[in-house]
């Protein structure tokens, strides 16, 4: 990945973080080495979610739902992708199981 890649991908976790604080929530983008911070989200803040950030053009979404399902392990946390595409509303992406999880209230975190 090319610099510019890395940059619009911190500058997109940085935004992300910033809407969830005006959301009302303690958020901040994880300093990231090598993708290992004991917490592998790309934001945190958002008790209960593993956050991915995605500002791509192209959808891998099976591979960033693998990913973000790797990270999370063991962390009790459900998996979304928060993704921006170039003129196009932004999305998050879960699996749908997990979906009804936080629809129905039934994710087992503490800190929710």
């Amino acid at each position: 990945m090319g610099k510019a890649s890395r940059d619009k991908g911190k500058r997109y976790e940085r935004e992300i973080a910033n809407w969830l604080k005006d959301q009302g929530f303690d958020a901040r983008r994880t300093a990231q080495y090598c993708g290992n911070t004991g917490d592998a989200s790309d934001v945190v803040g958002l008790p209960g979610i593993h956050i991915e950030c995605k500002a791509v053009e192209q959808a891998r979404l099976h591979d960033w739902i693998r990913q973000a399902e790797h990270d999370s392990e063991g962390t009790g946390n459900v998996p979304a992708i928060f993704w921006k595409q170039s003129r196009m509303p932004q999305l998050v992406i879960m699996k749908r199981d997990d979906f009804m999880k936080l629809y129905k209230g039934e994710l087992k975190n503490d800190d929710i």
